[in-house]
């Protein structure tokens, strides 16, 4: 029953056009349009752009699913009393959910192999070896328990509509403000207090991973915190009509 849910929940995901743009387009073109425009406007990276963008646009599509997909889809599933229909059904509530976290990691599966693509062809030259792509894999998943139960959290409080604007709205805010896509150090002052959100923390964990090998053992530990009050705060608030 969970691999029939995940396999539905994948399908609509996919046949979705806006889930589409945030899943992989916005993410691709953060990445050619990052590594073209700091090219030419020269900017003073430790590490080529691409080799640089490319871990933070990673962070960028594991966030864009987990978060702002997961809770955009599962507020209107809500608001059209889908999820009340569903759990009343054989299958149970906690297959319902791993149903749609089996979805999640099925669509960053592709969101990988597109992106990791686009950046090959751009040049990309990742330098952690196979311990950085299993650190890489431990911080994927665990932004992906912290975002997905953020999301959930957003989704099972507000209404459809509100869900709609405030995930999008956050969605973008850490995108051009959460240390997400280029590294902290660039955001001056701030750069101390993004590596306490989880965008930040993310994009710290995959850049030090795929960049040099190392493990960013602070960044992990806030993911953990934030996974921890997100699936306290989705299992309170949460309600499912």
């Amino acid at each position: 029953m969970v691999r029939a849910q995940a396999s539905m929940e994948t399908r609509l995901l996919l046949r979705n056009g806006e889930q589409l743009l945030l899943a992989v387009v916005i993410p691709v073109l953060a990445l050619v349009g990052g590594v073209l425009g700091a090219e030419r406007m020269g900017l003073d990276l430790a590490h080529r752009p691409v080799d640089v963008l490319t871990p933070g646009v990673l962070a960028l599509a594991v966030m864009s699913t987990s978060f702002t997909s997961l809770a955009i889809a599962t507020g209107f599933e809500r608001r059209y009393g889908l999820l009340k229909r569903l759990g009343a059904s054989p299958l149970p509530r906690s297959g319902l959910l791993l149903g749609k976290v089996g979805s999640l990691l099925i669509v960053q599966g592709l969101q990988a192999v597109v992106i990791c693509a686009v950046a090959f062809a751009l040049g990309w030259d990742p330098g952690g070896g196979v311990t950085g792509w299993l650190v890489a894999l431990l911080g994927a998943l665990l932004g992906t328990l912290a975002f997905a139960s953020l999301g959930l959290a957003l989704a099972g409080t507000l209404r459809a509509e509100a869900t709609l604007a405030a995930a999008n709205l956050v969605y973008l805010l850490l995108l051009t403000g959460g240390g997400v896509v280029v590294p902290r150090s660039t955001y001056g002052a701030a750069e101390a207090p993004l590596a306490l959100l989880p965008s930040g923390a993310l994009g710290d964990v995959l850049r030090n991973a795929l960049l040099e090998g190392t493990v960013a053992g602070s960044a992990l530990l806030v993911l953990i915190a934030w996974a921890a009050v997100g699936s306290v705060l989705a299992a309170r608030l949460f309600r499912w009509e």
